[in-house]
């Protein structure tokens, strides 16, 4: 399965690790992520308008099988991405360490949730 990980990034890249460690869990698993910050900024290297950002996001999303937003930091652009998501009908799981406030908007867009 092809899975778009949503993930609220720092720009100083302090959380790359995480995020790198989501990928192997996932590719581990058998399935294909796209994260916009390495696949497309290539960490830092590239640098893209917003505008551009938001474009290529929304085009991965079309092209993959499901949307999965790791929520335990809030960002306007994993609602957006959810949102996106959800319109074309894509399935939405979100994950979030334990104790992390989910809002109202990521629990009515989310097929499921799960804690961790």
């Amino acid at each position: 399965m092809k899975i778009y990980l949503a993930i609220k990034f720092h720009a100083d890249f302090s959380n790359r690790a995480f995020i790198e460690s989501l990928a192997d869990a996932l590719d581990k698993a058998g399935h294909t992520s796209v994260i916009a910050v390495r696949d497309f900024e290539q960490w830092g290297a590239l640098k893209f308008s917003n505008k551009q950002v938001m474009d290529q996001d929304f085009e991965a999303i079309r092209g993959v099988d499901m949307l999965l937003v790791e929520f335990s930091e809030k960002g306007v652009g994993l609602g957006v991405a959810a949102g996106f998501a959800k319109a074309l009908g894509k399935p939405i799981i979100v994950i979030a360490k334990t104790g992390s406030e989910i809002s109202d908007t990521i629990e009515g867009t989310a097929d499921k949730i799960i804690f961790y």
